[in-house]
């Protein structure tokens, strides 16, 4: 996997977790403002109009699309199989970077969509 390049790297990054309206929704997607992580690379982040991001969410589920993490002192999971396509970011909430869990993340994306990401 390619690593965040610091050099073309500005907002919006791989990794950052940005609070995102996601309304309106269809089914069992999930809804309202929550935070996401991007997840498309760099590259595409800043060639193209649309960020790729996967949601957060305090809803616990035992799915391998599901990456457990601590954010705001909360207890969650990054829900990769709710992936949405955004053009539109409200308000970055904090860099993912350090946790640890931020190797299961990429593993997962690594093993779900290869080498695109």
């Amino acid at each position: 996997m390619v690593e965040p390049d610091p050099k073309i790297c500005s907002d919006p990054c791989r990794f950052d977790i940005f609070l995102v309206a996601l309304d309106p929704t269809k089914g069992s997607e999930i809804k309202k403002t929550r935070p996401c992580v991007i997840i498309s690379p760099d590259e595409m982040n800043h060639s193209l109009s649309t960020i790729l991001v996967a949601p957060m969410t305090t809803t616990l589920r035992s799915y391998p699309t599901r990456v457990f993490l601590t954010f705001n002192d909360k207890k969650g999971q990054i829900a990769l199989d709710q992936m949405r396509t955004l053009e539109r970011l409200l308000h970055k909430a904090v860099i993912f970077d350090g946790d640890r869990n931020l190797k299961m993340f990429k593993a997962i994306l690594g093993n779900s969509f290869g080498r695109i990401f």
